[in-house]
């Protein structure tokens, strides 16, 4: 397993970043490593700012992905994601260089991630990225999240 000093966040006091470029996105062994498996990390108050007008977006993000040789360490991924609080990007942005991102740091076999964005402008905006076809035999739940419909 990983030398609990090699990682710069789990079991210390850390802030959250300035930025998503300041944050650092750890990763460690996956223990079922060559087991097909899927892992999901649910974040339904996901938080970024408009680039425009600085106002505060909203969204319930869904990743999901299949390692490989390595597992996001989820403090690290909790701080990540705190960095876009004060970070204005694009809802389409936002989602698809999270995605991105986790898979340059933990190059599983495949990830996809959705971002349900609560209205703008009235319009709800939800954005997909996926980093190709899932593997062959890799059970895929639905997102579980409803389209949005509103008050009623």
């Amino acid at each position: 397993m990983t030398d609990p000093t090699s990682l710069t966040q789990l079991g210390r006091e850390s802030r959250i970043p300035e930025s998503p470029e300041a944050a650092v996105l750890e990763r460690v062994p996956n223990p079922q490593k060559g087991v097909l498996y899927l892992a999901r990390f649910a974040v339904p108050e996901f938080t970024s700012l408009c680039p425009v007008t600085g106002q505060p977006d909203f969204a319930h993000l869904v990743i999901d992905y299949a390692p490989a040789d390595w597992l996001i360490e989820s403090k690290s991924l909790k701080l990540y994601l705190g960095s876009f609080r004060n970070y204005g990007a694009f809802h389409e942005d936002c989602t698809v260089a999270i995605g991105r991102r986790i898979v340059e740091t933990a190059e599983p076999r495949w990830l996809r991630i959705g971002g349900y964005w609560y209205p703008r402008g009235g319009i709800p905006i939800d954005v997909f990225w996926q980093s190709g076809p899932p593997p062959e035999g890799l059970w895929l739940p639905d997102h579980g999240v409803p389209p949005y419909r509103g008050r009623g």
